[in-house]
């Protein structure tokens, strides 16, 4: 007798149920918002250590923990919001640093 070969394949994705990350449409995944979590927490150290200025960079790390949380619950338009809070708040106190040490050495470097 000969044997023949039988293929077989398994359905994954189970009928009726939605697709597998949240946003997508025909099986891909809808771009990732940024939590900017590093960019925070290196704020929070400059601003700490740098300029003396320590609560400015607090707020933007939580965004960003807000916004990774969201991300991680399948909440993209919640991460996106936080993702652009915790942006605009990095952006502020990075300027705030450059600012301060600009005048630092400002001061420091020119005497009269």
């Amino acid at each position: 007798m000969a044997c023949k070969e039988q293929t077989v394949s398994i359905d994954l994705q189970p009928q009726g149920l939605p697709p597998p990350y949240p946003g997508t449409q025909q099986g891909f995944p809808a771009e990732q918002p940024r939590d900017f979590v590093l960019w925070s927490l290196f704020n929070v150290l400059l601003c700490q250590k740098l300029a003396c200025l320590g609560c400015l960079g607090f707020p933007a790390l939580i965004f960003s923990i807000k916004a990774r949380d969201r991300k991680v619950l399948g909440d993209l338009e919640g991460a996106r919001s936080y993702g652009t809070t915790a942006k605009v708040l990095n952006i502020i106190g990075s300027l705030l640093v450059v600012v301060a040490i600009a005048v630092v050495l400002f001061v420091y470097f020119w005497r009269p």
